[in-house]
């Protein structure tokens, strides 16, 4: 992914709010599959790690990204936002 596809990407997860949350219990198989099913209906994620999660926010990104075959976009603080395109019909066409 090019610097421009990801500053594209980065601009349509501003307005985003996140809808995933990892917590205590850190990345497990079920976050995995709630976040490829949600990346298969929205294709662009935006989540936050909590505090009492014993994972930094790059850490869980890098997991639920090896974990869901998805690309990482960006990580600031404790916020994330995730990329991956769907196989048929993407929705975000990438300049």
């Amino acid at each position: 992914m090019t610097s421009k596809q990801r500053a594209y990407l980065r601009g349509l997860a501003n307005t985003m709010e996140p809808i995933l949350h990892v917590g205590k219990d850190g990345v497990n198989d079920n976050m995995v599959k709630q976040l490829s099913d949600a990346l298969e209906a929205r294709e662009l994620i935006k989540g936050t790690v909590l505090q009492n999660c014993p994972l930094t926010a790059r850490e869980a990104v890098d997991e639920l990204c090896a974990g869901a075959k998805a690309e990482p976009v960006q990580c600031i603080g404790n916020r994330f936002v995730i990329y991956r395109a769907r196989e048929k019909d993407p929705k975000i066409v990438l300049p």
